[in-house]
């Protein structure tokens, strides 16, 4: 197996490559510059050159934060590029040079007004510029028939921590009190998500007929607030400002306000029943991902000769 792929500087791809490093299975990721979908001619090259078995795109106009969601509303022409422009362009290489290609993908092609979890048969209807554009992708991935589209639950991990840092930041400054959305989610963890990618790549490299649409998220379903509520009473083993508001934590929640949607739960039922994947428990990820926000701080403050950050904000 020899994978190409594109957005491995996303939190997914960082995950995914030292996974890959581990296993010692032959990659080649570009950096992002150099997969530009307005040259194309020079994006086929690279592929060419490097002659892999399957390629991997990972891209994606919120990878690294998810506030980036609401900006996508201003940010159409970028958005397109990315979840559109790029994913036609490599499905059209792979096809010419009959390369598999796994997409990754996401829930907001939906409308998330289903009470339950979303399967891979169910209408899609985005409700804003990015839940469009991918959708947009996800079309033109399918004109290549070798292809695998995986989409995915609501994404947590070290490198993808900006919402976990927010809420406990939050929570100190106002004293217990934390906004969230009125929404449901699948947590998912990127380490998590990544091995699903290296299962499904490893069967394809058997040559398995398994091409189409699968979902993947982490086993338990929560409502935003609940997972906020997790993270917070993870964090107060960690900090003492968190730990003397654990009583006094009040959760605000608000509607979910398009383009967010009010149900982003995903079944993974599909990708079992083809690829004996099983979904894996976010919880001991999320008590992980805590920990290292707060070692991380240790470290920083050790170098500048700071203060505990057991007793500080989280970063």
């Amino acid at each position: 197996m020899k994978l190409f792929i594109v957005g491995g500087n996303s939190p997914t791809g960082k995950d995914l490559i030292e996974i890959l490093r581990k296993r010692k299975i032959r990659f080649q990721s570009p950096r992002d510059k150099h997969c530009d979908p307005d040259d194309g001619v020079a994006l086929a090259k690279l592929i060419t050159d490097y002659s892999p078995t399957q390629l991997i795109n990972l891209a994606d106009f919120i990878s690294g934060n998810h506030g980036a969601l609401k900006r996508a509303e201003t940010s159409a022409e970028k958005v397109r590029k990315i979840n559109t422009q790029l994913p036609a362009t490599l499905a059209e290489i792979c096809n010419h040079l009959n390369i598999p290609m796994l997409h990754l993908s996401n829930a907001y092609v939906f409308d998330g007004g289903k009470k339950l979890g979303y399967n891979e048969n169910d209408e899609t209807g985005p409700r804003g510029v990015y839940g469009s554009a991918t959708l947009e992708g996800e079309t033109a991935v399918r004109s290549h028939t070798a292809h695998i589209i995986l989409r995915s639950g609501w994404l947590f991990g070290k490198h993808k921590n900006w919402l976990i840092k927010s809420w406990i930041r939050n929570c100190i400054r106002d004293r217990g009190m934390v906004s969230v959305s009125r929404r449901r989610l699948s947590p998912t963890h990127t380490g998590d998500l990544a091995s699903a990618i290296i299962g499904v790549c490893q069967q394809i490299d058997c040559e398995a007929n398994v091409w189409g649409t699968y979902h993947y998220s982490g086993l338990e379903t929560k409502r935003e607030s609940e997972f906020v509520e997790q993270t917070l009473k993870y964090a107060a083993n960690h900090d003492e400002q968190v730990y003397q508001l654990l009583d006094s934590i009040k959760l605000i929640e608000s509607e979910a306000v398009a383009p967010e949607i009010h149900n982003s739960t995903l079944s993974s039922k599909k990708l079992f029943d083809t690829f004996g994947i099983k979904q894996r428990s976010w919880h001991g990820h999320l008590q992980e991902v805590i920990k290292s926000l707060y070692e991380g701080k240790s470290q920083r403050a050790g170098r500048r000769g700071g203060e505990d950050p057991a007793k500080s904000n989280a970063a």
